[in-house]
């Protein structure tokens, strides 16, 4: 195979692994890593002629295809980060299936194939929990905007997504590969059937579940706002936190009325956080205000979110990420605000960060370089940070989980909330930094997904848009325009079943993390020995 051929093949897989975050159906995955397997078989084959890191180049190339079309506007947030994101990323898919690559050269059966499915579950498993999180291009998420294919994410998260691209990729693959070799068709109806049961048998069932899911009775209604307001415009004065807040409370008003139970505001509606200090928060004046708004409306209470502070007594009590000046102590946060009808408040600190932009990564060991983390909303270092998520509870006692903007995308945090009794989950994000790109298309997908999985229902504030409704079955209702003022008003249903998924979680990738780590104890093994034979 020439080598034009080849970098062919890896544009050809770069490219079809975009499509499904570019707005194609998520159908287009399951052939996505076929010419790259095609690759991988025929360094395979030729192994004596060619090294492992050759296949290496090859696949970092339609990774990093697959990166740069479809996370390039991270760059109008940050170009640094945007680099960052795209190469690191591009690098650790491309290492993952170089590491199976490595397994199918040592391995004559197909523990090969089983490798390059347990591993690159592992590696978007660990993509979740080490300090540079970045699950954007998790496989599962392709099929956030075909939801009537995936109801089963109930019972296996978006990982099950994984799982099924993988399996069906090899299996297409090897049915191609039968065809090339010119095998009978007998040797290929068992990869055939094989094909046919992996793609209907679940799509049926999902469509059995998505036309007969009916939802619990348990009302709420809802007024969403949506301000829109510039980030990279916007005023951080007293008198533009004070446009702001009347800016709010007139769209609010105009959806409002004695029935509506929640007034959901968008992440840092109020971006100064030197108005928004925590342990002063009962003489805060814009509180007044809005706890003032509220008396409008017997019923409702609202949730909405700011940048705030918090100060401790010295550095010793404070955390890592406090910062001083002028003697003070103090940390920052983004911060989502519970009022209620009655004007007390709850607080719930963002617990998963955005590298780059909300925390600098590692901060242990390169706490020094704080000050280089991007400045957006007018603070730098790293935000504080709260370990666990935390529901806000309601006067009737129903808990809400007030999710900010990126954890979103974390199927299995967001189950945390739910595991906590949490019955309705409410979105503010601001997606406004990403400018009009696929970006914030792809944010307000994977909300779907988290309500299949979770079985709840969302209402989600984006300053900028696409703010909405989505149901337990994972539909967008009433989805805002982008780049406009607006505010909806909805109604949602509370639930407090338990799905399998939030029960037991990411249990395919724990799974899968257990057979690589036999897989690669194995491969050590076998190179332990050729070394040990080499020497005598």
């Amino acid at each position: 195979m020439k080598r034009n051929t080849r970098i062919l093949l890896s544009l050809v897989s770069g490219v079809l692994l975009s499509l499904a975050w570019l707005g194609l159906p998520g159908w287009t995955l399951f052939i996505a890593f076929v010419p790259l397997l095609y690759l991988d078989h025929f360094f395979t084959e030729r192994k004596s002629e060619f090294r492992g890191v050759s296949f290496w180049s090859h696949s970092f190339l339609a990774f990093f295809i697959w990166n740069i079309l479809t996370t390039w506007w991270i760059v109008h947030a940050t170009a640094a980060g945007a680099v960052m994101a795209i190469v690191t990323n591009s690098f650790l898919m491309s290492l993952t299936f170089w590491l199976a690559h490595i397994a199918r050269r040592n391995y004559k059966s197909d523990l090969g194939y089983i490798a390059i499915v347990v591993f690159w579950i592992s590696f978007e498993y660990f993509h979740f929990h080490w300090d540079i999180e970045w699950p954007w291009l998790t496989l599962g998420n392709g099929f956030a905007n075909n939801v009537k294919m995936v109801q089963w994410y109930e019972y296996t998260g978006f990982i099950g997504g994984t799982l099924w691209v993988l399996v069906i990729n090899i299996l297409i693959f090897k049915l191609v590969l039968n065809w090339l070799q010119k095998r009978t068709f007998r040797e290929s109806v068992y990869l055939l059937s094989a094909i046919v049961i992996l793609l209907v048998a679940p799509v049926s069932f999902s469509l059995y579940k998505y036309y007969t899911y009916v939802e619990k009775e348990n009302p709420r209604n809802i007024v969403v706002v949506q301000p829109n307001i510039d980030p990279y415009s916007e005023s951080y004065d007293a008198q533009a936190e004070n446009e702001k807040l009347q800016k709010f409370l007139n769209l609010a008003a105009t959806k409002a009325d004695n029935e509506t139970d929640f007034i959901i505001g968008p992440e840092t509606l109020f971006e100064n956080p030197w108005f928004w200090n925590e342990d002063q928060l009962h003489t805060n004046t814009k509180l007044f205000q809005l706890s003032g708004f509220l008396q409008n409306y017997p019923n409702a209470e609202m949730v909405f979110g700011v940048s705030s502070y918090k100060t401790y007594p010295d550095k010793k009590s404070a955390p890592p990420t406090a910062r001083t000046r002028n003697d003070i102590t103090y940390d920052m946060f983004n911060t989502a605000i519970f009022l209620g009808n009655n004007g007390e408040t709850q607080i719930y600190h963002k617990s998963i960060l955005v590298v780059g932009v909300e925390k600098m990564p590692f901060a242990r060991y390169l706490g020094f370089l704080g000050d280089l983390v991007i400045n957006i909303g007018g603070t730098s270092n790293s935000l504080g940070r709260q370990e666990e998520p935390t529901n806000f509870i309601t006067k009737d006692k129903v808990e809400v989980a007030p999710v900010i903007c990126y954890e979103s995308v974390f199927g299995e945090f967001v189950t945390k909330y739910v595991q906590k009794g949490a019955q309705m989950i409410f979105i503010i994000t601001n997606d406004g930094w990403w400018k009009n790109t696929p970006g914030y298309h792809q944010h307000l997908s994977f909300a779907r997904l988290r309500a299949i999985e979770t079985r709840r229902s969302i209402a989600r504030s984006a300053n900028t848009g696409i703010s909405c409704f989505i149901n337990q079955r994972g539909d967008v209702l009433q989805a805002t325009d982008w780049w406009v003022e607006a505010a909806i008003k909805g109604t949602i249903n509370a639930n407090d079943k338990i799905t399998f998924y939030v029960k037991f979680g990411d249990y395919i990738a724990r799974i899968s993390l257990l057979i690589s780590g036999l897989l690669v104890l194995q491969l050590l093994s076998v190179w332990a020995v050729r070394k040990k034979a080499q020497v005598k």
